[in-house]
């Protein structure tokens, strides 16, 4: 979105107050020595008193400070890691999933294939910092939520923040935040809200009947966002014992368990009292994963995007613009953990959404891990895959192809031959992935799309897909579908999204017996049906032509399944 951007076109949208460009670039005010986000509600500075940077960590590698008002270090991320899958948009992603507090600077050009050097030289040629100042810009925004919303002895929310020394903690905050730890903590405590367009303020300190480990805050977004559809994805591919979607409207919640570098843990995501955020409740083993939770949660629900840009692209075609304009800021979910959406696409192969979330929970049960703190419904952590990899075809609950196919996609992530993770080389792991056995194309891309949150795949072999274009007057040949997808790009899984959504939405055909009408199914557990056919070739049979992602839970006319070009698919429409 800033790429093509001058200084005085920034200047504009600084002047404009235009909050769309929050965290895609950064406004340095010389005359006072601090640092905004672009909607920052403070009088415009004059122009020649304004430097704009490309991080937060440039403008305080600059010597600048962060604003009090708008606090610049909690805007949105730039929508463009979304969107690159280079090494430095693979760095970044990396970064913010803790990679160099864990590994080091080493370890981080390591995963990227990079020397140190190399890996230095292009992060401060595009970002104007290098890794080690964005991991510390990262760090100082982990010991300001830690500050403002618990009450943990300052020294134990240096090293759960990530910092080496009490001493670096300390110089760090000050530097950034122009105030020390104590001062933060003492101007939470004398309640001064902060500014309405302030997008991630904390929601207070731990209460007293909240257990250790818990802390409360917004995960700010570029509005607008389709929260309720977004749940409702989610809730309709719900694993037992690990997540669950309840109520309803703006007291609908989604929880889940989460598997962390350094423990498990449990949050609870709920529609903001206002579009610009969501709020994010984290109960955490260890603090030291507060930063990699909220990254994890952020990249679920797909909070980074910019909304406009997306709509700008699909809207301009007519038959998509209808589909845009009915779901404003619809969302293309990634997830928390590449290990286990990968393995839950095999187990979605050739049956329901129903199905395999049985399926999916019988896996739990048997090979997740139980929380030492479990709430309510949420009991277990989804299996890990090296507890997967040791299991046998007979001990998994699905036809012995699939399980060997499971097994193997296990074997291959606990054995590092398969990277499926923030800093993933895509083209590469799809390729691998293809060579699994018992894996297509189509589950490749459905995994691409969600665990890499690759926001340019086409699932244009998709029955739901396919069907949805057929209503709207396009052609659903495959081929045809994807040479016309072509101007859809860079935003064609939000595409694939927007037409599931329209199946959901479009009237039932018929019914089969012993089906339920979609008109019989919640609103919230209706989604598009997503059986494929491979044209090309002959896939295996366990490749997913139904897959979790978009077989509905029930619905009309379910016919047999025969694998093959041109063979029956089972269909829930």
């Amino acid at each position: 979105m800033d790429g093509v951007m001058d200084d005085d076109q920034r200047y504009l949208a600084v002047r404009s107050g235009d909050a769309r460009f929050d965290g895609v670039f950064y406004v340095g005010v010389t005359s006072t020595g601090i640092y905004c986000r672009p909607s920052c509600p403070a009088v415009t500075p004059k122009r020649e008193n304004t430097r704009f940077f490309p991080s937060a960590a440039a403008a305080q590698r600059a010597g600048f400070r962060a604003c009090k008002r708008c606090r610049p270090d909690a805007a949105p991320g730039s929508p463009e890691w979304n969107v690159r899958a280079d090494v430095v948009g693979r760095s970044m992603r990396l970064i913010a999933d803790g990679a160099v507090d864990r590994e080091g600077v080493s370890g981080l050009a390591a995963r990227v294939g990079y020397s140190e050097r190399q890996l230095n030289r292009l992060l401060i040629a595009e970002l104007g910092a290098g890794p080690l100042a964005l991991a510390r810009a990262q760090r100082a925004q982990t010991a300001r939520v830690l500050i403002e919303t618990t009450e943990m002895p300052m020294g134990d929310i240096a090293f759960a923040a990530g910092f080496a020394s009490i001493r670096q903690f300390n110089d760090t905050v000050r530097e950034v935040f122009a105030q020390a730890p104590t001062e933060l903590r003492r101007r939470r405590a004398a309640g001064r809200a902060p500014t309405a367009r302030t997008a991630d303020a904390p929601a207070g300190p731990v209460g007293p009947g909240e257990a250790p480990g818990t802390v409360t805050l917004r995960l700010p977004l570029r509005p607008p966002i389709d929260i309720d559809h977004l749940f409702g994805f989610l809730g309709a591919r719900a694993v037992p014992g690990v997540e669950e979607v309840t109520g309803t409207g703006a007291a609908r919640t989604y929880r889940r368990s989460l598997n962390l570098p350094h423990g498990t843990g449990l949050v609870e995501l709920s529609p903001g009292d206002t579009p610009d955020h969501v709020w994010c409740r984290l109960c955490l083993q260890l603090l030291q994963d507060l930063g990699t939770a909220v990254q994890r949660c952020r990249r679920l629900l797909d909070l980074d995007t910019d909304p406009h840009a997306v709509a700008e692209v699909l809207g301009a075609d007519p038959a998509l613009a209808p589909l845009v304009a009915a779901r404003p800021g619809l969302r293309a979910p990634g997830h928390v953990d590449p290990a286990e959406i990968a393995v839950r696409a095999i187990v979605g192969q050739q049956v329901s959404v129903a199905a395999a979330r049985t399926v999916a929970g019988r896996l739990v049960e048997r090979f997740g891990k139980p929380l030492t703190a479990a709430s309510d419904g949420l009991t277990h952590a989804f299996p890990r895959p090296d507890a997967l990899a040791g299991a046998s075809p007979q001990e998994l609950p699905m036809p012995r192809g699939r399980a060997r196919a499971l097994i193997a996609l296990a074997e291959a992530l606990a054995g590092d031959q398969l990277d499926l993770g923030p800093g993933a080389d895509w083209d590469a792991a799809t390729a691998r992935l293809r060579a699994l056995p018992g894996i297509g194309p189509w589950t490749a891309d459905y995994i691409r799309m969600r665990a890499f949150g690759d926001p340019d795949v086409f699932l244009a072999t998709d029955l739901g897909v396919r069907r949805a274009l057929e209503r709207l007057g396009r052609p659903g040949d495959p081929r045809a579908a994807e040479r016309a997808a072509r101007a859809w790009s860079p935003w064609r899984s939000y595409a694939t999204h927007h037409l599931w959504a329209a199946g959901a939405d479009a009237p039932p055909t018929g019914s089969a017996p012993g089906t339920r009408t979609a008109a019989a199914v919640p609103a919230a557990a209706t989604t598009a049906a997503t059986a494929t056919t491979e044209p090309t070739r002959k896939e295996p049979r366990n490749d997913s032509r139904q897959h979790d992602a978009g077989r509905a839970p029930a619905g009309p006319g379910r016919a047999g399944t025969r694998g093959g070009r041109g063979g029956r698919v089972r269909s829930t429409r």
